[in-house]
């Protein structure tokens, strides 16, 4: 059988890293030393609250595998739902090589007005997870490990490229998507999660960007990725095709939304009321956005369907994601109705519908995160408070917020995808997509 250079120096990377690791120096971090508290500062609820919150977040990725693999046709099962499950090796290896340093370490930047505005970790600042250890960090996370921070994060970084996958299922070569991922981890990912959750970064410090688990980091990067990467890979051969298995989709939604409350309630970081609302507030927008997206499809003359109910009840995950420690109940439901009707005129707004976005991500959680970001700066409470209470210039900075964002994550993806292709032709031929991915990339198949 004959191996493809690129695998060959794949696992040389992979040993390489390997082997390092083992070498490497590792520091352990010293309490009261200006960065790290000591030991008595952790607080055991919060300790066990976010070592299952953690685990919650890790479920969401099978989840997800599931959720994209019923939709898929069934040639493309096994290959979609690995593109998802795949990411929990590749991300998590990066991240602790380079990853978190990346997202948290210290920040690089630039100064204005005497001001440090971070854009991006410093590489060196724990690499391998050096000086990460069982001591908590006197910002970061004050009553928790720090190692424990890196590691719920870490379940942040795996989805993220997961989610993206959706847009261009059934026709992307497998290795290509391996280096597509790690290049947008990289690049995008971590810069904007440092720019948002670090104390000093610039979409945190100057514009204000309230984003309590991820609508912006997370969904938006992904949504806007998943429309790139639409374009770019162009339209499948065959882009009508009937959803394989509609329990794993519902299996998949069952697995998301649970793992969600460890996703936006864990994202309090310690066992608090505001993680107790972020909780409640997670499930009745979802339970909110279900139900109107099969009333809103009935109503447009479409049958009430699992699908639909599945893919409502997700939208409504998506948007309350940034919000969901900061507004009441009722205000969740409100975002959990609104955000469902506005995703679902975009699913089937016939403009998006000519690029083949194969499962329509970028109408999901690019549409639902732009929603979210919104209505988080009109509802949120508490500190800078938002538009409704007061906060004008909130208001104002996050939507330059969200235009730069978009930007940056469309454009930045965009030349990524260029990049990957010219390294790596991204598309598969048509045979192989004939064939389906399943046989093609894998040789393994599925039959229901």
């Amino acid at each position: 059988m004959k191996i493809e250079k690129r695998w060959i120096a794949s696992f040389v990377i992979i040993t390489i890293i390997s082997i390092a690791a083992l070498f490497w120096k590792t520091e352990i971090p010293l309490a009261n030393t200006g960065e790290f508290l000591s030991e008595d500062k952790i607080v055991g609820a919060d300790v066990a609250w976010i070592l299952a919150a953690a685990g919650l977040v890790l479920l969401m990725t099978p989840g997800l595998s599931f959720f994209y693999g019923g939709m898929v046709g069934s040639k493309n099962v096994i290959s979609t739902m690995l593109q998802s499950f795949i990411a929990l090796g590749v991300i998590s290896i990066l991240w602790v090589v380079v990853g978190f340093s990346l997202s948290f370490g210290e920040s690089l930047g630039f100064n204005y007005n005497g001001v440090h505005y971070g854009i991006i970790g410093n590489p060196l600042s724990y690499p391998f997870l050096s000086g990460v250890g069982t001591l908590p960090h006197h910002l970061m996370a004050p009553t928790i490990p720090f190692i424990l921070f890196a590691l719920f994060q870490m379940k942040f970084a795996v989805i993220t490229p997961a989610l993206i996958t959706g847009s261009f299922a059934e026709r992307v070569r497998f290795i290509s998507y391996l280096l597509f991922m790690v290049l947008f981890s990289l690049l995008i990912y971590t810069p904007l999660c440092h720019m948002v959750w670090h104390p000093e970064g610039l979409l945190n410090k100057f514009f204000g960007v309230k984003d309590f688990a991820g609508g912006t980091v997370v969904h938006m990067s992904a949504g806007f990725a998943a429309l790139a990467g639409a374009i770019v890979l162009g339209r499948r051969k065959n882009p009508h095709h009937k959803p394989s298995n509609i329990p794993f989709v519902l299996l998949g939604t069952g697995m998301l939304w649970f793992g969600w409350f460890g996703f936006n309630a864990g994202s309090a970081l310690a066992a608090n009321a505001t993680a107790a609302m972020a909780f409640g507030t997670t499930t009745i927008a979802s339970a909110s956005a279900m139900i109107t997206w099969i009333f809103f499809d009935r109503i447009n003359g479409r049958k009430v369907s699992a699908l639909g109910a599945s893919i409502g009840a997700v939208v409504g995950l998506v948007a309350i994601t940034p919000a969901a420690g900061f507004v009441t109940i009722a205000e969740s439901l409100f975002i959990g109705f609104i955000s469902a009707i506005v995703s679902n005129l975009m699913m089937n707004w016939k403009k998006l519908k000519k690029i083949d976005d194969t499962l329509d991500v970028f109408a999901c959680h690019g549409v639902g995160g732009i929603m979210g970001m919104i209505l988080t700066a009109i509802f949120a409470h508490g500190e800078n408070a938002s538009l409704l209470h007061g906060g004008w210039s909130v208001f104002a900075h996050h939507m330059m917020a969200l235009v730069l964002v978009s930007a940056f994550t469309f454009f930045g993806a965009l030349l990524l995808y260029k990049i990957t292709d010219f390294i790596i032709p991204l598309r598969v031929s048509e045979e192989s997509e004939h064939l389906g991915l399943d046989l093609s990339q894998h040789d393994e198949s599925i039959s229901f």
